[in-house]
C-alpha cells in the first residue's frame, strides 16, 4: 500500500545586493516598492521565488524585473529565516550579492508593477529599509569589506583603466576611513599587480594623473597572503 506523504509548503524570496562605485562614492542599487507591505519605502530588489523555478535562475529573474540588470555575475551569500521577518507569513529570503562598474550601465527601469522605480544610492547615506533588508545590506556590506582583504574585487568596481586616486577613494569608501596617500600607493605598487599605462586622463581640468590597468594573471601568480593597508 502507498504511503500519502504530507506536502510541505515553503515560501522562498530572493533579496539582491548589488555594489556599484560612481564618482568617488560606493552606492548600492536600490528599488521603491509599489506594493504593500512596505508600500512606498525603499528596499533591495527582492521578490517571491516561484514554485516551478530555481533559486539562481529566480534571482536573474527577479533582478531583471524590478531593475532591467540581467547577466551579473551574483553569488549567494546568506539566508535569512527569522520567523517574523515578513508581516504575511513564513518567508525564508536568499541573499544574493554582485559588484558591477555603473559607468556604462543601461539606464535602470523596473519592467513590472511591483516597482515603481530602481536607482544608485550612496552606501554613506542609507536610509532605514523595508523589512530586515538594512540588516541583510549590512551583511552584504562587511563581506564586501572582508573580501577586499584577500580578493581583488576593487577592479571590479573601477573603470579598465584607472588612477591611484580613483583605487585609493575606493578603498577608503568601504573601508570607511580615510588612507595615507604615500603608503597606499607604495603598498599598492609594491605587489606588483598594478600595469602602468602610457597614457593619462583626458578631458580634466587639472593635471592630468598617470592611468594604470589591473593584471589578474599577476595577481593570480605572485598574491597569497591579505592585503594588510594597516600596516
Amino acid at each position: 500500500m502507498e504511503v500519502k506523504l504530507p506536502t510541505f509548503n515553503s515560501v522562498f524570496s530572493i533579496d539582491c545586493v548589488i555594489f556599484g562605485f560612481e564618482a568617488g562614492e560606493l552606492k548600492i542599487l536600490l528599488i521603491e516598492r509599489n506594493e504593500e507591505p512596505y508600500k512606498d519605502w525603499l528596499a533591495l530588489p527582492g521578490y517571491i521565488v516561484e514554485q516551478d523555478e530555481s533559486i539562481d535562475n529566480a534571482a536573474e529573474r527577479i533582478l531583471y524585473e524590478l531593475t532591467g540588470l540581467r547577466d551579473l555575475h551574483m553569488q549567494q551569500f546568506h539566508t535569512f529565516g527569522e520567523v517574523n521577518r515578513h508581516p504575511q507569513g513564513r518567508v525564508i529570503t536568499v541573499a544574493y550579492y554582485a559588484l558591477i562598474r555603473i559607468n556604462g550601465q543601461k539606464e535602470l527601469k523596473p519592467i513590472t508593477q511591483y516597482a515603481k522605480s530602481a536607482f544608485w544610492h550612496p552606501v554613506n547615506e542609507l536610509p532605514k529599509l523595508a523589512f530586515d533588508h538594512t540588516e541583510i545590506f549590512q551583511t552584504g556590506f562587511n563581506k564586501l569589506r572582508r573580501r577586499l582583504n584577500y580578493q581583488p574585487i576593487a577592479f571590479e568596481l573601477l573603470p579598465e583603466k584607472f588612477t591611484l586616486t580613483q583605487l585609493q577613494s575606493l578603498y577608503e569608501a568601504v573601508l570607511n576611513k580615510k588612507l595615507d596617500k604615500r603608503n597606499f600607493r607604495k603598498k599598492m605598487l609594491s605587489y606588483g599587480f598594478l600595469k602602468e599605462l602610457d597614457e593619462k586622463q583626458k578631458g580634466v581640468s587639472y593635471r592630468a594623473a598617470k592611468l594604470y590597468k589591473f593584471d589578474r594573471r599577476k595577481y593570480t601568480k605572485i598574491f597569497q597572503n591579505e592585503l594588510n593597508l594597516d600596516s
